[in-house]
């Protein structure tokens, strides 16, 4: 498949907004070395913009980006997909609503990960973005799909934009890839936060009719309309 007139325009964007976007992995400490990734659908194509395996993120740039189809498959690019591709490809194929997707390694997700344990929904800020607790999937090898099979089970059952892979680490999505970069520094920093939460005591979840009240408020009137 060659890339022609509009989308190939529109692959140019997302190219430099994906590589931009990694930045923000190394800003906020989520990332180390080669680990993590963050890829972009391409609006009205079966196709998705994601950054290169193995490669350092000072080498990253618009032009190192690799576009695949929503199989994996290499389309654009001269360098081979991320390792993680099959997964955001799955999520792609079967939550059209998703415009992003995000892996990393952070540091407290992935601790609460290695645990198996959902991070409970004892914060407002856990409230307004994930609408509830931060749910555990299952376990998975890397290599096909079934990574991409256990993100979306589990949001499927959930209103959070991140899930915790156990073993693994965490995965977000969002509307836009902008919006999963966003769910994967929240998640970080409200797993720091209720780990250190623990260290002094037990903190208590919100109740259920609160959750409710601050995720509406948080999504439908907060911030510039």
């Amino acid at each position: 498949m060659s890339l022609t007139g509009e989308v190939l325009d529109t692959v140019a964007e997302l190219r430099d907004t994906v590589a931009k976007l990694h930045g923000e992995l190394t800003r906020n400490e989520l990332v180390i070395w080669t680990a993590g990734n963050v890829s972009a659908r391409v609006p009205g194509r079966d196709l998705l913009v994601i950054k290169p395996s193995g490669v350092s993120y000072d080498n990253l740039s618009a032009d190192t980006m690799v576009v695949t189809d929503l199989h994996g498959e290499l389309v654009e690019g001269e360098l081979a997909p991320s390792s993680d591709t099959a997964a955001h490809a799955y999520v792609y194929r079967h939550m059209p609503e998703i415009g992003g997707v995000v892996h990393t390694h952070s540091t407290y997700a992935t601790a609460w990960a290695a645990r198996g344990e959902p991070i409970p929904c004892v914060l407002t800020m856990i409230a307004d973005e994930f609408g509830g607790e931060i749910p555990v999937g299952p376990f998975a090898l890397i290599g096909d799909d079934s990574i991409g099979r256990g993100i979306v089970e589990t949001l499927r059952a959930s209103r959070s934009p991140a899930v915790l892979m156990r073993n693994h680490g965490p995965f977000t999505v969002g509307r836009t890839a902008r919006d999963a970069v966003k769910a994967a520094v929240m998640v970080e920093d409200v797993a720091r936060t209720v780990h250190k939460a623990f260290e002094l005591g037990t903190p208590e979840p919100l109740p259920p009719e609160d959750v409710d009240r601050l995720y509406a408020r948080y999504q439908n009137v907060y911030g510039q309309h």
